[in-house]
């Protein structure tokens, strides 16, 4: 079993938003023959709490276009690890330090990685933005 259609669109969708508010390393993991709750985990991450958060309301944004609202939130207050629960799709946006120390690519590595088919425009933009600052 894989992921679902709507799944993968809904983590594009989701991806190009966080994209566009410059999450970093933006990578989705097909989770649906690992995990029976999601099928898809979409990981990005962010320099700043303040960042994180941008980050979440512009996902939230995007997605409330569809619809679609996450049926959990959590970590949002803190601002270093928020994880939104779209039921099939599970989205982290964690503080740059956070994902490398809780590795979550490593405990999901045996996973199929989505292309999230951002292209190079998203990737350009934000490695643009932060060599500016």
């Amino acid at each position: 079993m894989t992921a679902t259609d709507s799944s993968i669109a809904t983590a594009r969708h989701a991806a190009r938003a966080a994209a566009e508010k410059l999450a970093e390393d933006i990578v989705a993991l097909d989770v649906s023959e690992r995990l029976a709750l999601a099928d898809v985990f979409l990981i990005a991450s962010a320099p700043s709490e303040r960042q994180v958060n941008a980050i979440v309301d512009g996902i939230e944004d995007e997605l409330s276009k569809f619809d679609l609202k996450p049926v959990r939130r959590e970590g949002r207050s803190g601002g270093r690890w928020v994880l939104l629960d779209y039921a099939d799709v599970i989205i982290h946006v964690q503080h740059e330090e956070d994902r490398v120390f809780y590795a979550l690519e490593r405990l999901w590595k045996d996973c199929p990685v989505v292309d999230l088919q951002l292209g190079d425009d998203a990737s350009a933009k934000a490695t643009a933005a932060t060599e500016t600052e």
